[in-house]
């Protein structure tokens, strides 16, 4: 369970949001709505730990974050704006290196295989990153959702240059991780799960 509790950001003098509350129980998908420049994405990196807040405290599973972060970290799976991929290694070797650093199991290498083929990059797995298109670059870092281990999914427009096609494979997949217990919390301009009520949706701007 995620909880935030009264919490602000104030970035260059404007308030962009002040004491926002809201719980997340297991098993949900939230999306953070709001006009451009209404706090969303500084939001979605306060929670992960790579903003600061000037008031508020955010519980994981019943503790603050700031007490237990590394166990925090460890349930988290955070994908922002930028990809995060290295343009000089393969996909292959980015989601490799990725389960390395991240994993507590180790995957074969049949398993990153499908998990790129997954997301649509069946024939360009040991083509270095740099001569991939942004949506096929953006692939290469969803990949790693196939693999999470970490109940706690914060996305940062995960749906940016990817095709309608990739939309559906990603829905299912959202929801596939909320009903195993996980938690989807993001950020799209996309319409998403279209009048499905394991949607919620969190406003900010009003």
């Amino acid at each position: 369970m995620l909880e935030v509790k009264q919490l602000t950001a104030i970035r260059d003098e404007r308030i962009l949001f002040e004491s926002l509350s809201f719980t997340i129980e297991s098993g949900e998908l939230v999306q953070i709505e709001g006009r451009n420049g209404t706090g969303k994405t500084t939001l979605l990196r306060i929670i992960t730990g790579l903003g600061d807040r000037d008031e508020g405290t955010i519980y994981w599973n019943g503790e603050d974050i700031e007490s237990n972060r590394d166990a925090f970290h460890q349930d988290l799976l955070f994908l922002g704006h930028q990809t995060g991929v290295k343009r000089e290694l393969t996909a292959y070797e980015n989601l490799n290196f990725y389960q390395t650093i991240h994993s507590k199991n180790n995957v074969t290498k049949e398993t990153l295989y499908q998990a790129l083929t997954t997301v649509g990059l069946a024939g360009r797995e040991d083509v270095p990153v740099a001569q991939l298109s942004a949506g096929q670059q953006r692939r290469v870092a969803l990949a790693r959702l196939w693999l999470s281990e970490q109940k706690l999914w914060i996305l940062d427009e995960p749906l940016t240059a990817i095709d309608k096609q990739g939309v559906k494979v990603l829905e299912a997949l959202f929801l596939k991780h909320a009903e195993e217990g996980g938690i989807v919390m993001l950020t799209t301009h996309q319409d998403m799960f279209a009048d499905n009520p394991k949607l919620r949706k969190i406003k900010l701007g009003e």
